[in-house]
């Protein structure tokens, strides 16, 4: 099972990095990840940043679920 999911984050990982190599092609139309970002860095509503809030609330809950021990 252990091997499973280790098959599995590295099958993730390397299909984020083949799909930023083909954003950061000349012409693509693939956003990047710092794209996407930014994008959600932006997003408002009214005075509240909303995407600011919601990316700090990813990065809590990706690291409180894989580097809490």
């Amino acid at each position: 099972m252990r091997t499973l999911a280790i098959g599995g984050f590295v099958t993730a990982l390397v299909l984020f990095a083949a799909v930023e190599w083909a954003a950061r092609r000349p012409g693509s139309r693939i956003p990047s990840l710092a794209d996407v970002c930014a994008y959600v860095m932006r997003y408002e509503v009214g005075p509240v940043p909303v995407g600011r809030i919601g990316l700090f609330g990813f990065w809590w809950w990706l690291g409180w679920h894989f580097l809490a021990r």
